[in-house]
């Protein structure tokens, strides 16, 4: 009896011993933990695209809790709505979201370029850039493998005639296809800005109209219509200044070749007032009968 008894009590002894140590342990090493961030967490989307400038939603949520500079509205995916919540949960007013999407700089369709190697086996941009620096007559343009489409979890890109193609109503603007583009051809753009310079080769007009029909040349046509001093043409490239932009539309009238994309809803026409049913002609009343004694002076 004994020889069983013993063994148990060491075992129980060494287990109470060891829970002693491990629950002074929990009280020393305890790291108080705010109850801010769990709740910020819960609102954020859970995207962890990265576009906040932090590593994931976890970690945005955390130095929210940490220092108290952090913008409330840094987070693009969940947009006005999800700043507003994290602001009520640190106590401290909104900051406006200024909503950004992503955008193509790029035109080289089918029609505006041509492909100089079939690359049959290839299919990436990334592999395609580092064979020769891609397989379109425009280095600087779309490669069209969609790897931006592979990333994008949200649906928003397509490869439409060789270009990547971006939804504007389905874009969060997450970054993650402005990240993987081997040519660096995506950039973000403020969704209020209507106007934009779809092309990214500095080369000369010259060589850029052999390559694709739809680049900037360099024209300065842009520059020079422009009212606001917003366009400015640098290394035969036109470049808009979002801050100085009024969103006139002149640049995108005046462009050569139609590099400048317009993204401004075109009003419907005006329908035409209906003319005016003609109305029918009133039927003529029948003629009354003959009084009676007219009748009596004919008869006699």
């Amino acid at each position: 009896m004994g020889t069983i008894v013993l063994p148990a009590l060491i075992v129980a002894a060494v287990g109470l011993i060891a829970g002693i140590i491990l629950t002074i342990a929990a009280k020393l090493m305890f790291v108080p933990v705010d109850e801010r961030v769990a709740a910020i967490e819960e609102v954020l989307p859970g995207a962890n695209c990265g576009a906040c400038g932090f590593a994931g939603c976890s970690d945005y949520a955390k130095a929210l809790g940490n220092d108290a500079d952090v913008s409330t509205s840094l987070c693009p995916v969940g947009g006005a709505a999800v700043a507003s919540q994290i602001a009520e949960i640190m106590g401290v007013a909104g900051g406006d979201v200024d909503p950004k999407i992503a955008m193509v700089m790029c035109k080289g369709t089918l029609e505006a370029t041509r492909q100089i190697e079939e690359l049959d086996r290839i299919h990436s941009c990334k592999s395609a850039k580092m064979f020769y620096g891609g397989n379109w007559a425009c280095p600087y343009g779309c490669l069209g493998m969609g790897d931006c489409a592979d990333v994008c979890q949200f649906d928003a890109i397509r490869i439409v005639d060789g270009v990547a193609q971006i939804d504007r109503e389905k874009c969060v603007g997450c970054e993650a296809c402005m990240k993987v583009c081997p040519n660096h051809i995506i950039q973000m753009v403020g969704k209020k800005n209507l106007f934009v310079v779809a092309c990214q080769s500095k080369a000369k007009g010259a060589q850029t109209r052999k390559a694709c029909t739809a680049g900037c040349i360099g024209c300065m046509k842009c520059q020079k219509i422009c009212k606001f001093e917003a366009v400015t043409v640098e290394n035969n490239l036109a470049t808009i200044d979002y801050d100085k932009c009024k969103n006139c539309g002149m640049c995108a009238k005046e462009c050569p070749t139609g590099a400048i994309l317009s993204f401004r809803k075109k009003k419907a026409p005006a329908k035409k007032p209906a003319a005016p049913k003609a109305e029918a002609p009133a039927a003529e009343a029948p003629k009354a009968d003959a009084p009676a004694e007219e009748t009596k002076n004919t008869e006699a």
